[in-house]
């Protein structure tokens, strides 16, 4: 039997899809470095995201019931991280960015993000810290060189990925097989 130890309760799961989030406060575009984040629902699809209820990106949620999850690639690192580091209170970061709008035109997106989803807000959940917004996925955009076989291509998004607690960046690794069918030797 292996030798397990115990660790914190405290844990995340590795690795976090580093995200830029976007909303508008005020009409003014503004996006936060996002790695809380996870698709939580097939069909209508939902996605959800978890914002410190200290961050300013909390008004945007409440003024427009709209946001966007925006993947940026791992070479957009340093603006990225900028948009972790400063508040969009005090700080303008549309500047940063080519920004767009879809259908819902109050969903700031990234025309430099390789994948951006435009979303609805149809749920916010209440947590001790954080809030956890659930949204629904009206829309997503990409280019043609991101897509293989008319899907995302994970190998030609370079997705930007974060650990924690030891906050670091990371890239993607090798190709490892294929889900849903890498464990069929195994079924009797």
């Amino acid at each position: 039997m292996v030798n397990k130890v115990r660790y914190s309760a405290n844990v995340f799961m590795y690795p976090m899809p580093v995200t830029l989030l976007g909303v508008n406060v005020n009409s003014v575009p503004n996006f936060m470095a996002l790695g809380w984040v996870s698709r939580v629902n097939a069909n209508p699809p939902l996605i959800g995201c978890g914002v410190g209820k200290h961050h300013y990106t909390n008004r945007g949620f409440l003024e427009n019931k709209t946001f966007s999850i925006n993947f940026p690639t791992a070479g957009m690192i340093e603006k990225t991280d900028y948009c972790g580091l400063v508040s969009g209170k005090t700080t303008d970061k549309s500047a940063l960015f080519d920004i767009f709008f879809g259908d819902l035109k109050s969903a700031p997106m990234i025309s430099e993000c390789p994948l951006s989803l435009e979303c609805r807000l149809v749920n916010t959940v209440d947590n001790p810290t954080n809030n956890f917004y659930i949204g629904e996925i009206v829309a997503s955009y990409t280019e043609e060189k991101y897509l293989t076989d008319g899907h995302p291509d994970i190998k030609k998004i370079k997705p930007l990925l974060l650990t924690m607690p030891d906050n670091r960046y990371w890239s993607i690794g090798e190709y490892m097989g294929d889900a849903w069918k890498a464990g069929k030797n195994l079924k009797t």
